[in-house]
């Protein structure tokens, strides 16, 4: 039963995928679209071929600019959540704000960055986390904001200090919430990576992208594309396998619910 369940939950994704790049390939091949528009599998796996480990330093600096500021976005966006739920009136005078500035295109801010912190991969991290934090405060927020109040009172019947009812029943609570949160974010931060690439580098997969686009080297381009695509699955998965480690209870849910 299991190895049915686990033949169904990467079989059949495989399968697509195969089948979908099987006609991607024939329609190629067949002349029915153009390579400048759309290459084929197969000329985009003799881009990335010709030059793995170009590729593979570019990869590794985009996911380091996108977990460092995945991990920015953690510490600043769970502390602002805890801010916001546990003192009322910084919710009423912060939140505001915090929803205005995320409603501002992140790419007419990024060249700030850019004089702010320079060229390096500081700016990068920065948008990264900018990008990624709104997503952990939101979900971190709800998270501490759904705990049952029937647990809440017992807390204080039995005289739980403001921090430990913080610590061990709100944060506890939060966690799937926060994990989901943390999801999202992680994505974003890619998202937040590339944006910075764009605006002013020198290496990532984001400059990859542009300086291929600049030359009409479409092939290069989807292979970058590829790459992003792997880590940002790749990402996913391990952090759903650290939230497997980590709340076990909430993954049997999870596999019980059928999600």
């Amino acid at each position: 039963m299991q190895s049915t369940n686990r033949l169904a939950r990467f079989g059949v994704p495989l399968l697509g995928a195969v089948a979908f790049l099987l006609i991607w390939e024939v329609a190629s091949r067949l002349g029915a679209i153009k390579p400048v528009i759309l290459p084929a599998p197969s000329a985009i796996a003799r881009e990335l071929a010709d030059a793995p480990m170009w590729f593979a330093e570019q990869a590794f600096f985009t996911i380091g600019v996108a977990l460092l500021g995945f991990a920015v976005a953690i510490v600043l966006g769970v502390a602002f959540a805890v801010a916001i739920v546990e003192w009322p009136l910084l919710d009423q005078l912060l939140f505001p704000l915090f929803v205005a500035l995320n409603s501002v295109p992140k790419v007419a801010i990024a060249p700030l960055f850019i004089i702010w912190f320079g060229t390096g991969a500081e700016p990068k991290i920065a948008i990264a986390s900018l990008i990624a934090i709104f997503a952990i405060v939101i979900d971190t927020a709800l998270g501490l904001r759904s705990v049952p109040p029937d647990q809440l009172d017992l807390a204080k019947a039995l005289r739980g200090s403001r921090l430990k009812v913080l610590l061990r029943i709100k944060m506890y609570c939060a966690l799937p919430h926060m994990f989901a949160g943390f999801k999202v974010a992680l994505s974003l931060s890619l998202v937040g990576a590339i944006v910075g690439e764009f605006v002013s580098s020198q290496k990532g997969l984001g400059f990859a992208i542009l300086t291929a686009q600049g030359s009409f080297d479409t092939p290069r381009v989807f292979a970058a594309i590829f790459i992003l695509s792997v880590l940002g699955v790749g990402l996913i998965g391990a952090l759903d396998f650290v939230e497997r480690l980590a709340l076990p209870w909430h993954y049997k849910n999870r596999q019980a619910s059928g999600h």
